[in-house]
């Protein structure tokens, strides 16, 4: 059975959810090589998230 959250946790994980929608939003209006260089980061930090937990697993 998962732990339940706090208050405080939900509340900071709707707001990072929330910053990253208006950064995505943010990108749309400036173009299209804006929500790219956005998507190439994002998926640069995922791959590079992996690896360090795998290397401290």
């Amino acid at each position: 059975m998962p732990r339940k959250r706090s208050g405080i946790s939900q509340t900071r994980s709707l707001l990072y959810g929330l910053a990253r929608f208006l950064g995505d939003v943010h990108a749309v209006s400036k173009g299209p090589g804006a929500v790219a260089k956005r998507a190439a980061r994002r998926a640069a930090g995922r791959v590079t998230a992996r690896a360090l937990r795998k290397l401290f697993k």
